[in-house]
């Protein structure tokens, strides 16, 4: 028809770049002839549907690419083809985020703050030595104006003491009948005048030094820290806290704690042979385009956690990551479990961050829950807002603050995705939760910058046929 032509302009070579990008981006699987092209976003993962967004982007070849937030719902290899592709971006390209990785990779970052844009040169880890820096100065400046406010309130109480002084002996003097009336009378106004001059100077020098220590204090950011001390969450080394049946790939059906997979191949071998392990090597695989690091994993049968171990759990999305925490929630452990979910509906939206926490801690007084909400940065007044008024961030760590004041604390902690939404400050204020926590800890995330902060002991991967393997 007409319309089709007039569509397709000079494009006439259109589908077979959709499909050349579609599988440059890692979704080859999607663009399956004309089948695939006519499928429907719904029909889409949620990681698909934003490397389909940027696909369709790409092809249109713009002068400026806006993206917002592309890698919240991309597993790693989707974000190691989205940074390869950022990478390779020839035209103008403006990225709302929070993936340290991704930010890396610009040569600019313009950063909104109290409704100021302020460009910086150079990616994320210029930018935050240029803030360092600009903050060390910004405080060595308060500390300085701190100095001189002290010093001018030293000197107007000096001032006072003196020009008390003066009056004192003047009093005395006359007193004494040592001057004339008419004479003290006239020293005590001009010592008036003198000393009302003398105090509005010292008084005015405060107030500058004031003005300064204020502005100077203005220039600090406000990225207060959070520390906790959890000794409840303390666990021995040793201590088994979990021992979890693990299903195989390929489980028979009626296995006890085994999960039965529609298609699976019950026998093991066949499963090795598939995935291309190497003969005599039971149990271990070498997935093909397997990660840098996975090479010659071995795949459990048993997930057993023992001590304050801090294990990441990755995989592509769609592997049963959520699934196996789930497991470990509903098979129970040895010790009080906590599990924050990717949706942060733990707490209740109408009731305040304290009445929240006090249902986690009914033993704990009000006293102690102000005091435990305060190192979660919620003081105060704070304390007190509806959970529904807070913001991504300000949920996320009222939720924290709830689970790890939970009694009894919990000494496996159990967490999905928890850097999802949050912006760099939240992110950086649940890295130092975490490093007072003494329990146990399982995180599913693809962010490896944060894992890298968390200290982490043992790596596994979920993959939804291989299982759950360890490095």
């Amino acid at each position: 028809a007409e319309e089709h032509f007039t569509a397709v302009g000079d494009d006439w070579d259109v589908e077979e770049r959709a499909l050349a990008e579609l599988d440059r981006l890692g979704l080859g699987h999607v663009g399956l002839g004309h089948v695939g092209l006519d499928r429907t976003v719904a029909t889409l993962s949620g990681g698909e549907a934003v490397m389909v967004a940027l696909a369709a982007q790409l092809l249109k070849r713009p002068g400026v690419l806006l993206l917002d937030e592309p890698t919240n719902n991309l597993d790693l290899e989707a974000r190691r083809r989205l940074y390869a592709a950022v990478a390779a971006w020839q035209g103008v390209l403006v990225v709302v985020s929070h993936d340290r990785a991704l930010l890396d990779l610009v040569d600019q970052v313009a950063e909104l703050r109290d409704g100021v844009v302020r460009l910086y040169g150079g990616n994320l880890t210029s930018y935050e030595e240029r803030i360092a820096a600009e903050q060390e100065a910004a405080e060595r400046t308060v500390r300085t104006a701190e100095g001189e406010v002290r010093r001018q309130q030293r000197e107007l109480i000096e001032a006072r003491t003196k020009l008390d002084r003066r009056r004192r002996n003047a009093r005395k003097a006359f007193e004494n009948k040592k001057v004339p009336k008419i004479v003290a009378g006239g020293l005590k106004m001009k010592a008036q005048v003198s000393a009302g001059k003398h105090r509005a100077l010292h008084e005015e020098r405060l107030e500058e030094a004031r003005g300064r220590l204020t502005e100077a204090e203005q220039a600090v950011r406000d990225d207060a820290e959070i520390r906790v001390e959890l000794p409840g969450t303390a666990v021995p080394a040793g201590r088994t806290l979990l021992d979890l049946p693990l299903a195989r790939p390929g489980a028979v059906a009626g296995q006890e704690g085994m999960l039965d997979r529609p298609g699976a191949v019950p026998e093991r071998e066949g499963v090795l042979a598939r995935l291309g392990a190497e003969p005599g090597r039971e149990g271990v695989l070498d997935p093909p385009g397997a990660e840098p690091g996975w090479e010659g994993v071995k795949v459990l049968d048993r997930l057993v956690i023992r001590g304050p171990e801090r294990i990441a759990l990755l995989g592509p999305n769609g592997s049963g990551k959520t699934t196996l925490l789930r497991r470990i929630v509903e098979h129970g452990a040895q010790v009080p479990v906590r599990y924050l979910p990717q949706r942060l509906d733990l707490l209740d939206d109408s009731l305040s961050i304290m009445d929240n926490v006090r249902a986690m801690a009914p033993a704990a007084s009000v006293n102690e829950v102000r005091a435990r909400l305060a190192r979660f940065l919620f003081r105060g007044e704070r304390a007190d807002q509806p959970v529904g008024t807070l913001s991504g961030g300000e949920r996320f760590r009222a939720t924290l603050a709830a689970l790890l004041s939970a009694d009894p604390p919990p000494q496996l902690l159990l967490l999905d995705e928890p850097t999802n939404n949050l912006d760099l400050s939240s992110v950086r204020r649940l890295a130092q939760s975490l490093a007072a926590y003494r329990g146990a800890l399982v995180v599913a995330s693809h962010d490896l910058p944060f894992l890298e902060t968390l200290g982490v002991t043992r790596w596994l991967r979920q993959d939804r046929d291989e299982g759950l393997a360890e490095s």
